[in-house]
């Protein structure tokens, strides 16, 4: 009863891992093998692995990737599309983001660019960082609606304090002027503080020309572009291919 007890307590407490780990030591039975120092110790690693799954599982969640299963590990580098084993792996490791640099990854449709954005996104996520996916025409349905509701400040200091901000499809549609300036607001509290990866159908070459305004094109290229690493993906679709999911998105 006294054990049961005390298992209550710390669920109460909100420590379900060290609950846990209790209810593993007794029903070991090996809980007289242990001492006091061990058992607590058992207790205290089992309860920082389960916050740490918690949290990770969080920040998952709030990253809404388009594909949340997306792996590093599931990478196909044998298929020739410009990708570079090494040079992928390195942004793996997330030093990039760390350090606030960008990453624009542009390519023809079919190629994988959603995938690996994603998998770079999920590994961020398991790295502790925090991370945010959005298509673009979202994006600019969600800045549409925190003007309506006189909440768009709030948005972008949200967006802004996100370690990592995935902004896919990126000049597939025509900007409006509205959407140009709501864009670059964005960018501009970002900029040299937090991470934006870019993916596009088009070439980095030809985003002035998509986003219309040339003076806002300017600042804000100059913005995404200032330390930002490139993958440039080249090939066919391989939607229509028999090959692994990762190179159907």
């Amino acid at each position: 009863m006294l054990i049961h007890g005390l298992v209550e307590r710390l669920v109460t407490l909100k420590l379900h891992g060290m609950a846990k780990a209790l209810e593993d030591i007794i029903g070991a039975g090996c809980d007289d093998e242990l001492s006091f120092e061990d058992r607590l110790t058992l207790m205290i690693d089992h309860e920082e692995s389960e916050r740490s799954h918690r949290a990770m599982t969080r920040r998952l969640q709030v990253a809404k990737l388009r594909y949340p299963a997306a792996a590093v590990e599931d990478v196909n580098f044998r298929r020739k599309r410009g990708l570079s084993r090494g040079s992928f792996l390195a942004l793996a490791q997330c030093d990039w983001i760390k350090s606030g640099y960008n990453l624009l990854l542009t390519g023809p449709t079919g190629i994988g660019k959603t995938w690996l954005g994603c998998a770079l996104g999920q590994r961020a996520c398991r790295e502790g960082h925090s991370v945010r996916y959005l298509r673009l025409p979202r994006l600019f349905e969600m800045m549409t609606a925190a003007h309506g509701e006189g909440s768009f400040p709030r948005l972008v200091d949200r967006l802004a304090k996100v370690s990592l901000l995935i902004i896919d499809e990126f000049g597939l549609h025509p900007f409006g002027r509205d959407q140009r300036r709501d864009l670059m607001e964005v960018i501009e509290e970002r900029a040299q503080r937090r991470s934006t990866m870019v993916a596009s159908q088009l070439p980095v070459d030809d985003w002035h020309q998509a986003f219309g305004d040339p003076t806002l094109a300017d600042a804000m290229l100059d913005r995404l572009i200032h330390n930002a690493y490139r993958l440039e993906l080249k090939g066919k679709s391989m939607r229509d291919e028999s090959c692994p999911p990762e190179l159907t998105s």
